[in-house]
């Protein structure tokens, strides 16, 4: 149910196949440094809809767009989560994580934009590789014992 002070929810829409919450990267929208150690995910005029009363099934929704800017820099501390039952997996390092972000709902007249990249701060994040479902294997090195 959707908080009573909710006025906004933005995410794209549901594809023709179903596919939701996802959106194609355009070329050059991703970029990393040589060294892999940071990462820029940079978007501009993502077609999403502002649905204020998601997730309710009968909320309308109204056509908007959306820009953003999220940088993921690794740290030195590597981190590693797993678990065979559920066919998951994470490696990795973790990092700090900073986005900017802007939207506008033409139809209404609202935009909205975010504090700078620079002023953002993350609780937590992790830069690294992810695995699940039928993609999982067990005798994957980061869970087999070191050789002695």
């Amino acid at each position: 149910m959707a908080p009573k002070n909710q006025f906004h929810d933005f995410h794209p829409p549901i594809a023709q196949n179903g596919l939701y919450w996802v959106v194609p990267v355009p070329e050059g929208g991703l970029r990393y440094t040589d060294d892999g150690r940071t990462v820029t995910l940079e978007m501009k005029d993502v077609p999403v809809v502002d649905q204020p009363r998601w997730p309710a099934l009968d909320a309308t929704t109204t056509p908007a767009t959306m820009n953003f800017k999220l940088v993921f820099k690794a740290t030195e501390k590597p981190v590693a989560y797993e678990d065979p039952f559920k066919h998951f997996r994470v490696t990795g390092f973790l990092a700090t994580a900073q986005l900017e972000a802007q939207v506008a709902v033409p139809e209404i007249g609202f935009t909205w934009k975010s504090d700078p990249l620079e002023t953002s701060k993350s609780d937590f994040a992790v830069l690294g590789d992810h695995v699940n479902g039928k993609y999982y294997d067990a005798e994957h090195p980061a869970s087999k014992p070191a050789a002695k």
